[in-house]
């Protein structure tokens, strides 16, 4: 009994070294974000950590020369309360821990007794197998999930490895201590690479909790090690396994001890479209990035690459981390990210950009992915809406009557992954109205536009009247519209750039109708051709019906056009009925027809609606756009710190 209590103490005293080897460990890993071996052997902190890891072990191997299993590796738990209740968490859980700990050991050295010295290779085989599963998921995964199945594969490994150390101990044999040493040291790897993606709170409660629950099985299922008293010590150790999840639940993640860059902020921006995508995110996101970068600020943005590929490229000062994408049954030139391939790309995207601040421009494979591990490293997080799910409703297969029960499931969605977000931002106040209603708080920002690239617009007079549409020809932007306009505005022309989806159709429809003659259908457009079509044209047109912001009706306003658009959604914000432009009922032809014909003969209306239309669009400048989000960034990042202040109070208070 002698012996087994001396076990005890050194157990608990290992279980010391092995709390403070945790954090030392931790803090050198995280600091630099990835585990590179060259430059942990020169970083004090890991070295000094390792040597009281050393030392725990020693002590280990001594309490279970001593003691059975079932005794000695339950009070590894011990470390969890050590590493939890320094960083002022849960007292409730921690004595949970404490108590059920104390029970199950007390009953273990009262009634267990080892009764073979015997070890099962095949047993030993099978045990290392689940390790290895455990850990290929944790390496395809990313977050938390990826820590609890790194520390976990850990934690398998160590509780073998202290079963071999017994079994070495019981019969002599050599070569069970070699098998064990390196069992101990795939799983210290492994508990680092884990310490990459994570919390210490979270690795060492997992280690500790499926480490003992290994050995003793393995004591049980190797030795026989067994008692007569099994219900009283399931039950203390259902305590103590209790406690350990209430404390890994509630301990928030260390945030990474990244220096600030000097010369600005360091921003990743997660997109999930970017250039060469053509659409109004794709486009804010790329101003955003090289407005940022042009101002000092070290941008990094992730975003699906064009192809199967995953790489980095360095574009207008902004560097780009592609990540490997796949295309799209509903749409021929988008393609998606899963979370799964962001997860693999990520780790070392982080690593190399350091980030400050993450700002989420979607909800989708790349923004939820990039924003649930900005949260697991405890970063502030920007998250911009640009979706309506009625975009994206008719690219499916499903029945139209579904649309309705699909889009609340789509909001649902996407306020339930933003929820997280530090903050929020809508492009347009209709648009934040749309996220506060379902009970997100937002704020507006505009998306901004380059106000210089359009020059200053001058009178334009020509003999023919020329509407301009510039978007995707997809269905939610209702062009059809603009064709039956034309037939009852004959002597109006039209001029299309873009593409999608119902280009095909639209050309048709234009035959049909008679109109082709006074269409045409450019497809996309390089931007200094854009600009030309805009100033060569008279009118504006934007039928769209789901227009967060409409960054194409701005730059039509920015080249000095008077605009004609249904009147839905944000485009109200920009066009003032009767002083820049038109707005009429959506989807009613014959009105924005005679809007057309107005604008066609009244040239003097025309030009002095184009000119109030620069004015009006000059508040969307992208300088204030910039301006705004700096100080949004800036603001998070403060609450961020006062935030680990408060909490680092509430721990001097808590130790007292």
């Amino acid at each position: 009994m002698t012996n087994v209590l001396f076990a005890v103490l050194l157990a608990a005293f290992a279980a010391c070294c092995f709390a403070a080897a945790i954090h030392l460990q931790h803090r050198s890993v995280r600091t630099d974000g990835r585990v590179r071996v060259t430059k942990l052997l020169r970083t004090p902190t890991w070295l000094a950590g390792t040597s009281l890891a050393v030392v725990g072990s020693g002590l280990h191997v001594l309490a279970l020369a001593l003691a059975p299993l079932a005794v000695v590796q339950p009070i590894g738990v011990l470390s969890l309360v050590l590493t939890t209740v320094i960083g002022g968490h849960s007292r409730r859980a921690a004595f949970a821990v404490c108590a059920g700990t104390a029970g199950f050991v007390v009953l273990s050295a009262t009634s267990t007794v080892p009764v073979s010295s015997t070890v099962d290779s095949s047993r030993v085989q099978l045990v290392v197998v689940v390790a290895v599963v455990v850990a290929i998921v944790g390496l395809l995964t990313a977050g938390r999930v990826r820590c609890l199945a790194l520390a976990a594969s850990a934690a398998v490994l160590f509780g073998l490895g202290s079963a071999l150390i017994r079994g070495a101990v019981l019969n002599g044999s050599p070569l069970l201590v070699a098998e064990a040493g390196a069992l101990m040291l795939v799983g210290g790897w492994l508990v680092h690479q884990a310490y990459a993606s994570g919390p210490p709170a979270v690795v060492i409660g997992a280690v500790t909790v499926l480490d003992p629950l290994t050995a003793v099985a393995v004591g049980i299922g190797f030795y026989g090690e067994t008692s007569g008293i099994a219900l009283p010590q399931l039950a203390c150790a259902a305590v103590a396994i209790g406690g350990v999840i209430a404390l890994t639940r509630h301990t928030p993640v260390d945030h990474p001890t990244w220096t600030r860059s000097e010369t600005g902020q360091r921003i990743l921006l997660a997109a999930d479209t970017y250039p060469p995508d053509v659409n109004g995110a794709a486009n804010f996101a790329a101003r955003l990035a090289e407005g940022l970068a042009a101002r000092g600020n070290d941008v990094h943005v992730v975003c699906p690459s064009p192809t199967a590929q995953t790489g980095s490229t360095v574009v207008r000062g902004v560097t780009v981390h592609r990540v490997a994408s796949t295309r799209t049954p509903f749409h021929a030139t988008f393609r998606v990210c899963t979370p799964w391939q962001v997860a693999r790309a990520l780790p070392a995207i982080l690593a190399e950009a350091r980030p400050d601040v993450v700002h989420v421009q979607a909800h989708f494979g790349v923004g939820r992915t990039v924003l649930r591990a900005a949260v697991s490293h405890d970063l502030p997080v920007v998250a911009t809406n640009h979706f309506m799910p009625e975009n994206l409703l008719d690219y499916g297969p499903l029945p139209r009557f579904l649309n309705g029960t699909l889009s609340a499931w789509a909001w649902r969605d996407l306020v339930r992954v933003y929820r997280r977000a530090t903050a929020v931002t809508a492009p347009t106040p209709r648009a934040a109205d749309l996220l506060r209603d379902r009970g997100l708080p937002t704020q507006a920002i505009s998306c901004g536009i380059d106000l210089d690239r359009f020059g200053t617009p001058g009178a334009h007079l020509s003999t023919t009247t020329t509407a301009v549409f510039v978007g995707r020809l997809d269905p939610e932007k209702n062009v059809d519209d603009l064709l039956h306009a034309l037939v009852l505005a004959p002597a109006v022309h039209a001029e299309i750039v873009g593409d999608g989806v119902r280009r095909t159709a639209l050309e048709a429809l234009a035959l049909d109708l008679g109109v082709a003659r006074r269409v045409r259908f450019h497809g996309y457009l390089p931007d200094d051709d854009l600009i030309a079509v805009l100033r060569r044209a008279d009118v504006f047109c934007m039928p769209g019906t789901a227009e967060l912001q409409s960054i194409a009706t701005m730059e039509a306003m920015a080249a000095g056009l008077p605009v004609i658009a249904a009147n839905a959604m944000a485009l109200p914000h920009l066009v003032h009925h009767g002083v820049n432009g038109h707005l009429y009922p959506p989807g009613d032809s014959a009105a924005l027809a005679g809007a057309l014909r107005d604008l066609d003969t009244d040239p003097a209306t025309r030009i002095a609606m184009g000119l109030a239309s620069r004015q009006i669009v000059t508040r969307h400048d992208l300088t204030d756009t910039l301006d705004t989000f700096e100080a949004l960034y800036q603001r998070v990042q403060e609450e961020a710190t006062n935030h680990d202040h408060t909490r680092s109070h509430d721990r001097a208070a808590l130790l007292g």
